[in-house]
């Protein structure tokens, strides 16, 4: 497959997206802002001295709701796009999800835990209570991640073919627990497990970001240093053994990175879907194969896609907010479906 777009022109590209997103992200919603007001008020922020008083409300309405609205689908479109080319990468498929290895399914389990039978939890210190949805959820996809990954493992060896059918086998399971609990739950905390199922960034903070931060910028770093070794990998396993690559290895460090990639994510901002699915196999259809391009430029579009995404799911039936997972959805389920119908034509 031959680049359709150089990476230097499809780097800038992606910059000047991502950089619109940014913008529109600050300035769109309830209170919309003028360009101006906006940039001085971001400047403001960042510690530039600037004279006069009258953006002030600009700025109280983005340090107080917008910037880590903003910041956290930066950070959770980034890495789920990088999750998704590792996934397929993984598994030397185009159509691969992170969501295969039941990282989804088990984060959305540890989060209707912690929503249906959160007053139960007792004993948690204080500075953890409000964190019990993270936790529980970002605990639930690396529990369900290691035990299909446990699972795949066989003699010394991993097969993602077993580890595929494990974790198909986990998100069913989940699922069907998930549902207990659905039946379980009060009025209340039925509404609060349908919204977080759909994914949303509304209610965004800095302490709900700090977390998700710190994660995802050790995914971001680490995972474009492993680029030659994914493409390797697309040689097949003992082409990449010949090569020099420790493949065992090297499935080990891509699995935990996708569990604490998404595990984190999904924690943060509930679960949305098709971006680690249709972010990469853009990129590979205009950039080519190779990793050393596709793991960075998937970061900035899925950060871009997201940002879209969420003012989309603001401004369409304002005053109320879509959920940010149906809008992906909406994007994403066509675009599987011309893939399908491409791949058999």
């Amino acid at each position: 497959m031959r680049a359709i777009v150089q990476p230097r022109t499809l780097f800038t590209l992606l910059s000047l997206a991502c950089a619109l997103a940014v913008w529109l992200s600050l300035a769109l919603g309830p209170v919309s802002l003028p360009l101006m007001d906006t940039l001085r008020a971001g400047l403001r922020l960042l510690g530039v001295p600037l004279a006069g008083d009258d953006v002030q409300q600009a700025e109280l309405i983005l340090g107080q709701i917008r910037m880590p609205r903003t910041l956290l689908g930066l950070a959770v479109g980034a890495v789920l796009a990088l999750s998704g080319v590792a996934m397929q990468g993984l598994f030397r498929n185009p159509l691969a999800d992170p969501g295969l290895v039941g990282v989804s399914s088990g984060a959305a389990l540890g989060a209707a835990v912690a929503i249906v039978a959160g007053a139960s939890l007792g004993g948690l210190p204080p500075v953890l209570e409000p964190y019990l949805l993270s936790i529980c959820a970002f605990a639930g996809g690396l529990t369900v991640t290691g035990i299909v990954y446990r699972l795949g493992r066989r003699d010394g060896q991993t097969s993602v073919g077993i580890m595929l059918l494990a974790g198909v086998a986990m998100t069913a399971l989940a699922g069907s627990i998930i549902g207990l609990f659905t039946y379980l739950a009060d009025d209340a905390a039925l509404r609060t497990l349908t919204f977080w199922n759909l994914g949303t960034l509304n209610g965004a903070s800095y302490a709900r970001l700090w977390p998700l931060l710190l994660v995802c910028t050790a995914v971001i770093f680490w995972l474009p240093r492993r680029a030659k070794a994914l493409n390797a990998l697309l040689l097949g396993e003992s082409e990449a053994r010949h090569l020099g690559i420790e493949v065992e290895r090297l499935k080990r460090e891509l699995i935990l990175c996708i569990a604490l990639g998404v595990g984190a994510a999904v924690a943060a901002a509930g679960l949305i879907g098709f971006v680690g699915l249709i972010v990469p196999h853009l990129i590979r259809l205009v950039a080519g194969p190779d990793h050393r391009v596709v793991l960075p430029a998937s970061a900035l579009a899925g950060a871009s896609l997201l940002l879209f995404a969420d003012v989309f799911a603001r401004m369409v039936l304002a005053p109320a907010e879509l959920p940010i997972g149906i809008v992906t959805a909406f994007i994403g389920a066509p675009f599987f479906l011309f893939l399908l119908v491409r791949g058999r034509t």
